[in-house]
């Protein structure tokens, strides 16, 4: 008789260094598993990957037995190693902090292949091309004077930005001071002595 999966659980990883402490301990030892097994057979099954962040998908039964699935890095993640920075653009494409050369994205994409949603490599080249440009990570000879471009103009826009903002401030600060400035009193006459004044 096939066992039962009870539950499925997915983590990150970093390969070859799975240990029963928080966060891997944290997540699976509420599901009952023998913890250092875990450790034992993913650090096996991983250490070829070491520097990489393997994502696993375990599957518990309801014997309380396990078997998992190493799935490839994120695609984020190797873009990153790829490029040797710490993290993408935190203005996304607007911003270029790096650039991959286009061997560099194929190799990536043959990495994830297996894992996408794509059935060749061109495709899988695009997807990983989307995420590059979503972390401000241009393609040499792809997208990289087309994001440089983006990236000139949305400079440029934030300059305008801010000096609008400047001029906005500056004219608050002007409303500010006129509506405290005291208003003086030159003369002040009643209608009868206007009246007077004039005849």
């Amino acid at each position: 008789m096939a066992k039962e999966v009870v539950k499925k659980i997915k983590l990150q990883i970093p390969a070859g260094k799975a240990t029963p402490a928080p966060p891997v301990g944290t997540v699976l030892g509420p599901a009952g598993i023998n913890l250092q097994e875990f450790c034992t057979r993913f650090n096996d099954a991983s250490k070829d990957k070491m520097g990489d962040i393997i994502p696993v998908e375990i599957s518990i039964y309801d014997d309380r037995t396990f078997d998992f699935v190493l799935k490839t890095a994120p695609a984020a993640f190797l873009i990153k190693k790829t490029a040797k920075i710490k993290s993408g653009s935190k203005k996304g494409a607007n911003e270029i902090v790096a650039t991959i050369t286009k061997e560099e994205l194929r190799s990536i994409a043959e990495n994830k292949l297996p894992d996408l949603n794509a059935y060749d490599i061109e495709a899988a080249m695009k997807i990983v091309e989307g995420t590059a440009r979503n972390m401000g990570v241009a393609v040499k000879g792809v997208n990289d004077q087309e994001l440089a471009a983006q990236a000139e103009a949305a400079h440029e826009a934030e300059i305008e930005e801010a000096k609008r903002e400047a001029k906005l401030e500056a004219l608050e600060e002007e409303m500010k001071q006129s509506s405290n400035a005291e208003v003086e009193v030159i003369s002040e006459k009643s209608e009868k002595e206007e009246q007077n004044e004039e005849n």
